[in-house]
């Protein structure tokens, strides 16, 4: 049996031998680092666990909230647990340090379930402290504990957690598993085919490049709204979606065939997250006969979702994560953990759409970057499960690693209402609880220590929405009438559109397919119930159908230059919103299902009429979006609508039909009723018991089951796509959606070592909240960009442009598409807008591509300035990629979000930091001058954080901590990013 992994910590190995691992000498430390693991099992897959076998074992009309448990069975074996120890302890490897530890779960009825490493048998009164999110990281340690690669003083730091969280120590960490979506994994996959090309290159064997842990993407993020208010609209987008993507979609289907342990989940299945909640989570892994909890890194920031399950995931670039999937181990600082209280009850009509809005602004508020937060209390146990994933899903937008539900009753009830065997339920109940890891609210609970706390009253929670421009910022709906003409007052920013007084009012006046039509500042022109965030959730997704209902039997509807649309986010919805008989007034108020994907969420909303657009832009109207999503940055949604508001899918519902967002719900009238009546907010909306009701007769057991049966068996379209043979790709040089990227060409076996930066230009000069939207634009290519002008170059029309983010497999495509949101605020241009910068030695005002290649061509460096919170957003690694293309050799920053500085340091990028209560204006920087930034040239002489001196032309000079914030990024620095640290590694053995 295969107990620890072979791959377990770099950081290990830097204690080891830093010398070694920054050298390129081939070594018996490398060798063993990258040596391959056994193939994991895929014993306890989705696919395992939805078989005919499994399916038989199926539990019928479970309750969406009744407790389900084990608890009496498993007490009772657990006396047999203790006898066993002793003789299992024996099996464990020799050299194990935790052999002792190794337990065997037996069955209740005979047997055993396998084995596992016992937290409990460590007898340590610290455990019981320790956070349950940390007890996760301490079972990885000691699973993969060799005194080696983790060694002994890993786990003794994640035991004394208490004391050594707050000094920012390393610690190793090794995910089950990574998720991709097509998006993101369109181009790891292409970059896992030219590290093959690499690995010939350099004489090695390619097929050592291969994920070493399964590996699941789920193609979600491609669908658009082109056809929208018709019947046949799934159908519609769908082939649409197939004539753009068919050739990305025939490379990840080569991927599947060509790389072993990945599973790719077709087009028109679902959203990644919600297919991950509902299906492909595990909880907990018996692989071989080895327990351990489930774990997951995904190259989605919203991966985070599944901690409501009790899963540990979060996060990360796609670099990052195509280098756990190859066996490189993460090297993490151990977190601070945030507990978050929760008592009381949500009110009636109060959604946890609104409960996750006013989490994120208190997280936000709070400072939890860097961090897990961890949920506990009394409330617990008035949350849904899907409520739990609701507030687990926006951890980005609070700034989160992760928000981290343990697991409980709740969720073992939506284990097994999505369809998870009764053996599987019991095995994964019995193991948490042998192991400290199952919370039961009916038993006396040690207490837990937490970095800092916040408590949360449920009852005090109050309807709300999101906008104009960023996720945090809550408006609660009695506020929203003053807060938007508040907007409209405002100069341009965040909370603001400086629209004078005089033209707030006008009314614009338009012909809409004959009909007269009328759209003034606020007017709603999308409105759309779609991303993982919400449409996991029955409670809001049958709220918003109920609200429809309403509204059609008073006789109001939504106006028909208002683009709707509802993206579920599973066939599960469509199931039960046809068993509830509600799906018809969805689409009486035009909300028909489009398609199963992001949609409008990643700003895949589809044009506008052209009618609706013109009235737009000829009068220079703030249009408004109203989305049930999780971002709303300036750009994503679309290019028209400059206000963007994030709300439950009833209120998305709500806005449709009140056809603007400046009203006020309380005391102005929605519409006027075919009796001629009045309608107000108060009259369409549903009470939570009307909810539950329809949510308990609705949502069955059987459509999970029925609809994950069939998943894997994709469609016809998917199903018909030729794909080339081979285990090395035939790179074609005319395609434009697919490319062979140049980050390894010319690279040999000695890496480059670390680089300075010597009298460089500032690229670009920001300020605050720069998102990876405003870095690598992920919705359409605007016809006068940089992108799009190659395009058609290459004989693409117009129509056919797709977005930057179906063309992420394309380095061309994306290096001209970097730093291309027409809503970016660049200083260098004195305020104003759009994707253009000042090239500093010719002062020219050019695209920010033209300017990167001309500094590119004269042989000369670029660097970025910016203020807090840089490259907050997705987690999409083409903003570190596109910059790195561009040729930016650092950035500096008051502050970075985690994720998107690590994707920095992957691609070679230095990320650095001005000193607290400095930045670029408190310095006197114009971006005008030229920057020096002196480090050592030998990479043992640099130290995580350390600081250096930042030098200009005109004489000034100021201090920055370097962010490679452990000895693992010094590493891959080193060697000019992650990527080539590993190839190099692996290329040894």
């Amino acid at each position: 049996m295969y107990i620890a992994t072979a791959s377990s910590s770099a950081s290990a190995l830097l204690r080891a031998s830093r010398a070694r691992l920054f050298s390129s000498s081939t070594s018996t430390l490398s060798r063993t680092f990258f040596a391959a693991p056994p193939k994991p099992s895929h014993s306890f897959t989705a696919q395992r666990l939805l078989s005919s076998s499994a399916a038989t074992r199926w539990s019928h009309g479970v309750h969406w909230r009744a407790p389900y448990t084990l608890r009496s069975q498993i007490r009772a074996i657990a006396p047999v647990i203790e006898r066993v120890q002793r003789r299992i302890a024996t099996m464990a490897p020799e050299n194990h340090p935790f052999k002792e530890n190794l337990t065997s779960l037996p069955k209740p009825g005979g047997g055993e379930y396998g084995k596992f490493y016992s937290l409990t048998s460590l007898k340590d009164p610290r455990i019981d402290r320790l956070p349950y999110s940390i007890r996760i990281l301490l079972e990885s340690a000691i699973r993969n504990c060799d005194n080696f690669q983790v060694k002994k003083e890993d786990v003794e730091k994640i035991l004394d957690w208490e004391n050594t969280a707050p000094k920012q120590v390393e610690i190793p960490f090794k995910p089950a598993r990574v998720l991709l979506q097509d998006f993101t994994g369109v181009p790891a996959v292409v970059d896992l085919a030219v590290m093959r090309d690499a690995m010939n290159n350099l004489g090695s064997d390619s097929k050592k490049i291969n994920p070493l842990v399964p590996v699941d993407l789920v193609v979600d993020h491609s669908v658009q709204v082109d056809v929208a208010r018709s019947e046949n609209a799934v159908q519609a987008n769908m082939e649409l979606e197939f004539q753009r993507n068919r050739e990305r979609f025939a490379f990840l289907k080569w991927g599947s065939n060509a790389f072993q342990n990945m599973l790719v989940v077709p087009p028109g299945s679902g959203i990644v997250h919600q297919v991950n909640l509902e299906y492909l989570g595990r909880v907990v892994f018996n692989t071989s006969g080895l327990l351990y909890p489930d774990s997951v890194v995904g190259t989605d920031s919203h991966t985070t979702m599944i901690d409501g399950l009790g899963v540990a995931g979060w996060g990360v670039g796609g670099i990052e994560a195509e280098a756990t999937m190859l066996g490189q181990p993460m090297s993490m600082v151990l977190p601070g953990v945030v507990g978050f209280k929760l008592s009381g009850k949500l009110k009636n009509g109060v959604t946890a759409t609104d409960l996750v809005l006013t989490v994120t602004q208190m997280l936000r508020k709070h400072g939890v970057v860097g961090k897990f937060v961890e949920f506990y209390g009394g409330g617990m146990g008035e949350l849904s499960l899907a409520d739990r994933a609701t507030i687990a899903n926006m951890s980005p937008e609070y700034g989160a690693t992760m928000g981290f539900f343990p697991v409980d009753h709740v969720t073992l009830q939506y284990l097994k209402l999505t369809g998870r065997s009764d053996e599987t339920v019991a095995m994964i109940e019995g193991y948490l609880r042998a192991n400290k890891l199952f919370v039961d609210y009916s038993e006396p609970e040690s207490e837990r220590v937490y970095s800092s706390y916040l408590e949360l009253d449920l009852s005090e929670v109050e309807p709300c929405i999101s906008g104009p421009k960023r996720p945090h910022d809550r408006v609660t709906l009695k506020d929203m009438k003053a807060d938007w003409h508040a907007c409209l007052d405002s100069k341009v920013g965040f909370k603001g559109f400086a629209i004078p007084k005089e033209v707030q009012d006008k009314v614009v006046n338009f012909s809409f397919h004959g009909q007269p039509a009328e759209l003034k500042h606020g007017s709603v022109v999308i409105a759309a119930i779609t991303s993982c965030t919400n449409t996991s959730n029955p409670s809001v997704m049958l709220g918003a159908a109920l609200v429809a209902k309403k509204a059609c039997d008073l006789g109001l509807r939504v106006k028909p230059w208002v683009k709707t649309s509802l993206a579920p986010g599973s066939g599960v919805v469509t199931k039960y919103l046809l068993q509830s008989g509600l799906q018809k007034y969805l689409n009486e108020q035009g909300f028909n299902i489009v398609g199963y994907g992001c949609t409008t969420c990643i700003g895949n909303s589809g044009d506008l009429d052209e009618s609706v657009a013109a009235a737009i832009t000829d009068n220079d109207i703030v249009a408004a979006a109203v989305l049930s999503g999780n971002r709303n940055f300036e750009g994503r949604v679309h290019p028209l609508t400059r206000a963007n508001y994030l709300a439950s899918p009833p209120l998305v519902v709500a806005y449709a039909l009140a056809g603007t967002v400046d009203i006020d719900f309380d005391k102005e009238p929605i519409g006027t009723g075919k009796d001629g009546k009045s309608v107000y907010f108060r009259d369409i909306w549903p009470s939570t018991e009307e909810i539950a009701q329809v949510v308990q007769s609705s949502v069955l057991p059987e459509m999970f089951r029925s609809t994950y049966e069939s998943i894997t068996k994709g469609n016809p379209m998917w199903n018909q796509l030729s794909v080339p043979e081979g285990k090395l790709y035939s790179w074609d040089p005319n395609s434009t959606y697919i490319h062979e990227p140049p980050y390894f060409k010319g690279m040999t076996m000695n890496p480059p070592g670390p680089h300075g930066v010597k009298d460089a230009y500032c690229l670009l000069s920001f300020g605050d909240s720069i998102t990876t939207d405003h870095i690598s634009p992920a919705g359409s290519i605007h016809k006068d960009s940089p992108a799009a002008k190659y395009l058609l170059e290459r004989g693409v029309q117009h129509r056919d442009f797709n977005s930057y983010g179906s063309r992420r497999g394309n380095d061309e495509v994306m290096a001209r598409g970097t730093f291309a949101n027409i809503r970016l605020v660049n200083k260098l241009l004195n305020g104003e807008v759009g994707p253009k910068t000042v090239h500093i030695p010719t002062g020219e005002k050019l695209s920010v591509f033209d300017a990167a290649t001309k500094y590119k061509s004269a042989g000369q460096d670029t660097i970025v300035l910016a203020g807090a919170e840089y490259g907050s957003g997705s987690s999409r690694d083409w903003a570190a990629k596109g910059p790195m293309l561009l040729g930016v050799k650092a950035v500096i920053a008051k502050s970075f979000e985690r994720i998107h500085r690590s994707n920095l340091v992957g691609m070679g990028i230095i990320p650095l930091c001005f000193k607290a209560g400095e930045d670029a204006d408190t310095l006197g920087l114009t971006g005008r001058e030229c920057y020096t930034i002196d480090l050592p040239s030998n990479i043992s002489e640099i130290k995580p954080g350390q600081d250096v001196t930042v030098a200009t032309d005109n004489g000034k000079s100021f201090t920055c901590t370097v962010r490679f914030d452990t000895e693992v990024e010094l590493a891959y620095f080193n060697h000019g990013g992650i990527l080539p640290y590993v190839i190099r590694n692996l290329s040894k053995q």
